[in-house]
């Protein structure tokens, strides 16, 4: 049986940019949830300094899938300009 993969991501918005960053989290949490193997992806923390986005998948290879597919890349680009630093992508136990 694969071993569950649990993920945190810290979104740092730019100055003003807040609503924008949650409004491209949103629209790509909404095709997320419907990936094979995807059993979490929601945000759990949504202040004007950071968005954490908190992810569980059911295995590597769901994750794997997920991050070659299309809301992985339209997410990119949505955020490619509002992000005060690179997303940070933490693995949780």
């Amino acid at each position: 049986m694969s071993e569950l993969v649990n993920l945190r991501a810290t979104f740092v918005p730019n100055d003003g940019e807040q609503f924008r960053v949650r409004l491209a989290l949103d629209i790509a949490i909404e095709e997320v949830v419907k990936e094979p193997g995807c059993l979490r992806y929601e945000v759990t923390e949504d202040t004007p300094e950071r968005i954490v986005l908190t992810e569980q998948w059911e295995s590597e290879e769901a994750l794997a899938v997920h991050g070659k597919g299309s809301a992985v890349q339209d997410l990119n680009e949505s955020l490619s300009a509002l992000l005060a630093e690179p997303v940070k992508l933490e693995r949780l136990a």
